[in-house]
């Protein structure tokens, strides 16, 4: 499948909470950008090996922008210090995508939980999910009120839907009371920091399965050792690769020279997931729902592995 990648222009750059840059961006002849559903993600390359992946938080019947918001980041690999610091308005970017692994399924009503810049895929899923007329409510918590992206725009537009929880202000979000319950046809979405998905996580144990959709930004822990090599086959190259022990199938397939999308090679953007044609996964990945990893028709070959001697990819 062909992916939209274009050189797009920053047509807007706007602080929306301490430490939080709103920017909108714009194809520079003004052609449509591709369309989008709540949830999705796209690539933005900032420099040799400087790419990042952030959510679409605007509008997405809006095809003339596109708008992200990147959290500065002072302990972070360089992305957002060179968003904050160097990328002006008017500068060009190379953008990639848009992809969508935390798709907005139909439901009754929603529980949205959202933490710091997790915030983004949220706001519009919350416009989509009041168009469609469900009943859904908001808890987001931050460090601080200031440190929040959005709260203007949310209380404006929702009222006491949205319930804003300032850690400093209210501790830890109450996720016992907001979860403890299993709600009749609700869906849970959440995206924030690990110990907060993690939490929530736990709390919706005892919700029906598939009830709860998270998105991460940084890879699950992952209990791995003992790796042993195994082969892969790309079908469509016609070519057979033994994976070693200690190397990865992307970099194995990359190294034989076959072209393969990737960004982050930690398991979280979903760029490189591929077809699995035979064979059975050993998922390590921070995408894929707990249904799709038990059918195995796909993987994510930056970080999974195989169960036996032997994977077919579709590569």
């Amino acid at each position: 499948m062909t992916v939209y990648e274009a050189e797009l222009v920053v047509d807007r750059r706007e602080p929306v909470a301490d430490g939080v840059l709103a920017l909108t961006l714009r194809h520079p002849l003004g052609e449509d950008l591709p369309a989008w559903e709540p949830g999705a993600h796209v690539d933005v390359v900032l420099g040799p090996g400087l790419e990042r992946q952030y959510s679409l938080c605007g509008d997405p019947a809006d095809r003339s922008v596109w708008r992200v918001a990147v959290l500065r980041e002072p302990e972070g690999r360089g992305g957002s210090a060179y968003v904050h610091a160097q990328l002006g308005q008017g500068d060009k970017i190379r953008v990639r995508g848009p992809r969508n692994h935390f798709a907005l399924e139909s439901a009754v009503r929603y529980r949205f939980i959202a933490g710091g810049i997790g915030i983004t895929p949220i706001l519009p899923m919350l416009a989509a999910a009041e168009a469609a007329g469900a009943e859904w409510t908001l808890l987001y918590g931050g460090r601080t009120r200031d440190s929040m992206a959005f709260v203007g725009e949310l209380t404006a537009a929702y009222g006491d839907r949205v319930r804003i929880a300032p850690q400093d202000e209210t501790g830890l979000l109450d996720l016992d009371t907001e979860l403890g319950t299993p709600g009749a046809d609700t869906l849970v979405y959440c995206c924030g920091p690990g110990p907060l998905l993690d939490a929530v996580e736990e709390r919706c144990k005892a919700w029906p399965r598939g009830a709860l959709h998270m998105e991460r930004f940084q890879p699950k822990a992952q209990e791995t050792g003992g790796d042993a090599e195994f082969e892969v086959v790309l079908e469509r190259s016609g070519r057979t690769l033994t994976v070693p022990a200690d190397v990865s199938v992307l970099d194995t397939v990359r190294a034989a020279g076959v072209e393969v999308l990737y960004s982050c090679a930690e398991g979280t953007c979903g760029t490189c997931e591929t077809d699995v044609l035979e064979g059975t996964p050993d998922h390590r990945d921070s995408v894929l729902t707990d249904e799709e990893r038990e059918a195995g028709e796909t993987m994510l070959i930056c970080v999974s592995r195989c169960k036996g001697k032997r994977l077919v990819l579709d590569l």
